[in-house]
């Protein structure tokens, strides 16, 4: 019986059970099983190497044994666990820009009113 072919959207644990060139192991999000030719029991995975949030890093396609995927733990939270609470705002909040007169704790350009004593040389 041979291993299950992975599917879009897995999410994998890259591996030397899967390949050599694995020495480390690598998470993959599968974007899709490629149908190039290849050996028997060997496929084309076309996907995105994954750092530690969860965030695509790189685009990869690599060439691996389905007998020796493993299906990788979610760490990082879902795009709906991201979002907040039910009925909760996702607009960013927008400031106004200090305006010229105020004190932002910011020193003023060199020649504008405010701007104290020239620097000494």
């Amino acid at each position: 019986m041979s291993a299950p072919r992975p599917r879009a959207g897995d999410l994998l644990l890259l591996t030397r059970a899967a390949s050599v060139q694995f020495v480390r192991p690598v998470r993959f999000r599968v974007i899709r099983v490629l149908d190039w030719p290849t050996y028997d029991g060997w496929v084309w995975l076309d996907g995105y190497r994954l750092d530690d949030k969860g965030d695509a890093v790189a685009r990869r396609t690599v060439f691996v044994q389905p007998a020796g995927l493993v299906v990788a733990p979610r760490t990082a939270p879902t795009p709906a666990q991201r979002a907040g609470p039910p009925g909760a705002s996702t607009r960013a909040r927008v400031s106004s820009p200090p305006r010229s007169g105020s004190r932002t704790g910011r020193a003023a350009a060199p020649g504008t009113p405010g701007a104290g004593p020239p620097p000494r040389s």
